[in-house]
């Protein structure tokens, strides 16, 4: 009999979704969305096509009591929607701050649900940062619109190594300053 690792990471709830850890049931989607070239070549780290297993040992690595990112599904089940409409992450930095990362299916695209997401993350700050980063690729602007939407502000041009380009790419960067999480 296998166990499912409980992960401790904090479920926030939205009116159309909600972001909740991964879970190993949720491979065959996320596997299914991110083997999409789209999807791919709009991150650093999916490599396209995607090779058996990264899928499983990503959901192992987010699980991962040790892990340097804490990773939410886009779960829309409550409200009758889909179990997996997406990922998005917080990699833990230096100084009380993370970056963010994310990617919508593309079914999603332009429905809002990316710019929902990142703003409940913001709203949420479930590693109570006082400072997220994040970087999109200049050739995707509908990502650096969500990050502006949500309140973040161009900060510098960069570049960053996609695996699914196998090259280096443009990248515009972005920062939020944020308060400290309220306590209950």
């Amino acid at each position: 009999m296998k166990h499912e690792q409980i992960v401790s990471q904090l479920v926030i709830d939205t009116a159309d979704f909600a972001l909740r850890p991964l879970r190993i049931s949720d491979a065959g989607l996320i596997r299914l969305h991110s083997s999409d070239v789209r999807v791919a070549k709009a991150t650093r780290s999916i490599p396209h096509p995607l090779p058996p297993g990264v899928t499983e040992d990503f959901i192992r690595r987010a699980q991962s009591e040790t892990r340097e990112e804490d990773v939410w599904a886009i779960d829309a089940t409550a409200q009758g929607g889909p179990e997996v409409m997406g990922v998005i992450g917080l990699t833990r930095m230096e100084g009380n701050q993370s970056e963010i990362g994310y990617w919508v299916a593309p079914a999603y695209w332009n429905t809002g649900i990316a710019s929902a997401a990142v703003a409940a993350i913001v709203e949420a700050n479930p590693l109570d940062n006082r400072t997220l980063f994040a970087s999109v690729f200049q050739d995707n602007p509908a990502s650096a619109r969500v990050l502006t939407n949500c309140g973040f502000e161009y900060i510098g041009d960069a570049e960053s190594y996609s695996v699914a380009r196998k090259a280096n790419v443009a990248t515009w960067t972005y920062s939020r300053a944020l308060g400290a999480r309220k306590q209950d």
